[in-house]
């Protein structure tokens, strides 16, 4: 059969629909395959227990340093429903991560993106190994990110219904949003800036005056109502709302100006070139044949205006001009070139520089990155021949497939998310070590704890409520004559601050957690990229379990 034959099946049998719920399906796939393969991140495992907290204690006020109280609410929420557990907790920013993909077709209903750019953006943000990563991560970005995407629907279907119903789910998205993370505001102002400059220069079609400003006034009381609930658990720390911005503010100036997890201002850049080559060069080739598009479009309408001018002047009588056409395809292009771009200078120019924050930048990218898939009018090519097309396609087959680290995108992806082991990677920032489930089996198995490390989380998370009754918790290195007395079964100390040896207790060392060290790796960065294979930094525990009788053996795994 025909290639030409093959395809006309093809089509045929699957409708655009039907490949987009299959898109659907297989990013649920990405996101909720063996989720807790790994051990809670150190910075998901604090934020678990403090829903812990929230769920048994029936407590919570915000700490800048812990950002915003959507996460804890919706997590302390599920833990009731479903248990407390890893898996428990990683579900709804796996969700999350699939309805991203979900709200890309409602943009396209809308057409701002056709059909192949919707595919192109969705396989992208599917595949992507930071997008998946960080959407099997408790952290806050994945629902900040949410929002984010869901403000820019309901803005563009409130532009294009004109109903308040879209007007008041953007203020829900923007106050939920704004209740995640303190950077939040920065994008938003972003946002404003693009809308009013559309306004200004008279491109954005807005209802009659009395309309917009109702609902804008209405949206701005949804949206600090929203947040005012939120911020002050309910009424219950109402100073909340007059003290939590200064302290928010003075918080992360401070982190900005200690940079605490400094990096260059082109650190993202690095990471991108980690991990998300293809969708790099596909945004770039969008960048620049929008401009030659663009260049060509002014160079026809300066020689139409010539034209105009000497037929005039022959006393020909001019052709009226056509009004231009909205073309919501190129403004959506212009609105993510300009979200982009804003978003890499904010997070390039902050101080604090954490991997997951490159997803707030992707997520853009990856739609900038569709255009130059898009249904091409046959002027709009700047490659004619016909051949191209299938060069485009075996780029994009190799991106998705080949075994290169930062170009196989799925490739990558595997590698950073479904290995369990410790991998060399910036993407892991300080992951606990997986040394840590053998350490579990010895404290299963044990009667009695101690603890004597200042290093010591995941613990109190996967040791909470009546698990930690056997501990015995030191914050320090204690006497080595009142570990001995103590009698315990396992002894746990700071790898830096331990014990030579303990009489009676066999001694291995563990990490606790682990991060990529760039200063180990410097010398070698071409044979690491592609290896992957680069030294590790880690804070170490000294693990002393006392020895035992040869029929007594280690009990079973944590469940987590």
């Amino acid at each position: 059969m025909p290639a030409a034959e093959v395809f006309t099946t093809i089509r045929r049998y699957l409708s655009f629909n039907s490949a987009f719920l299959l898109l659907i399906l297989a990013t649920a796939i990405t996101r909720f395959f063996r989720l807790n393969l790994k051990l809670f991140h150190h910075d998901e495992a604090i934020h678990a227990w403090f829903s812990y907290e929230l769920l048994t204690k029936g407590t919570y006020s915000y700490d800048p340093m812990y950002h915003g109280p959507v996460l804890y609410y919706i997590t302390a929420g599920m833990f009731r429903l479903f248990g407390d557990s890893d898996l428990v907790g990683r579900l709804v920013p796996a969700f999350l991560g699939v309805l991203i993909v979900v709200l890309v077709y409602f943009i396209y209903r809308l057409g701002y993106l056709d059909q192949r750019q919707s595919l192109a953006a969705g396989l992208l943000i599917m595949i992507s190994p930071d997008m998946v990563y960080f959407s099997r991560f408790l952290r806050h970005d994945i629902f900040m990110l949410f929002f984010t995407l869901l403000l820019v629907v309901a803005l563009l279907y409130y532009l294009e219904r004109r109903q308040f119903r879209f007007a008041a789910l953007a203020a829900v998205a923007a106050g939920l949003a704004l209740s995640c993370k303190e950077e939040m505001p920065l994008i938003l102002i972003l946002f404003g800036v693009y809308i009013l400059y559309l306004i200004v220069r008279k491109r954005l079609p807005l209802p009659e005056t009395k309309v917009w400003v109702r609902d804008l006034v209405v949206s701005i009381a949804i949206i600090g109502g929203l947040m005012a609930v939120l911020y002050s658990f309910f009424g219950i720390h109402v100073d909340t709302l007059w003290t939590g911005p200064f302290e928010a503010i003075n918080h992360w100036l401070s982190m900005h100006g200690q940079q605490r997890l400094g990096g260059p201002p082109y650190f993202y850049v690095l990471l991108f070139g980690l991990y998300e080559v293809p969708i790099v060069i596909l945004a770039g080739a969008s960048v620049v044949s929008y401009a030659v598009l663009q260049w060509r479009r002014r160079s026809k309408a300066r020689l139409d205006s010539i034209s105009a001018e000497i037929d005039g002047l022959a006393g020909v009588s001019p052709v009226a001009r056509s009004v231009p056409v909205f073309d919501r395809r190129d403004e959506f292009l212009k609105f993510c070139l300009v979200w982009m771009a804003g978003t890499m200078v904010m997070y390039g120019y902050i101080g604090e520089k954490v991997p997951w924050l490159i997803i707030q930048q992707l997520l853009p990218m990856c739609f900038v990155a569709s255009w130059c898939l898009r249904e091409k009018k046959a002027e709009e090519r700047l490659i004619r021949h016909d051949a191209w097309k299938y060069v485009t396609a075996l780029f994009l087959v190799f991106s998705l497939v080949v075994p290169i680290y930062g170009f196989g995108l799925g490739y990558t992806t595997y590698h950073v998310q479904f290995d369990r082991k410790d991998i060399s990677e910036p993407i892991v920032q300080v992951q606990n070590s997986e040394d840590l489930r053998g350490v579990f089996r010895d404290m299963n198995a044990a009667e009695k704890v101690v603890v004597a490390s200042q290093n010591y989380w995941p613990l109190p998370w996967y040791y909470r409520g009546d698990r930690w009754d056997k501990i015995q918790f030191y914050g320090n290195r204690i006497d080595e004559n009142a570990v001995i007395a103590s009698d315990a079964d396992v002894v746990l100390t700071d790898g830096g601050q331990s014990y030579p040896s303990l009489p009676g207790y066999e001694k291995r060392t563990v990490k606790l957690n682990y991060w990529f060290s760039w200063y180990d790796n410097q010398n070698r960065v071409v044979e690491y990229y592609f290896n992957r294979d680069g030294k590790l930094g880690s804070m170490n525990l000294d693990v002393f379990t006392k020895i035992r009788p040869l029929d007594q053996v280690p009990g079973p795994d944590l469940v987590v």
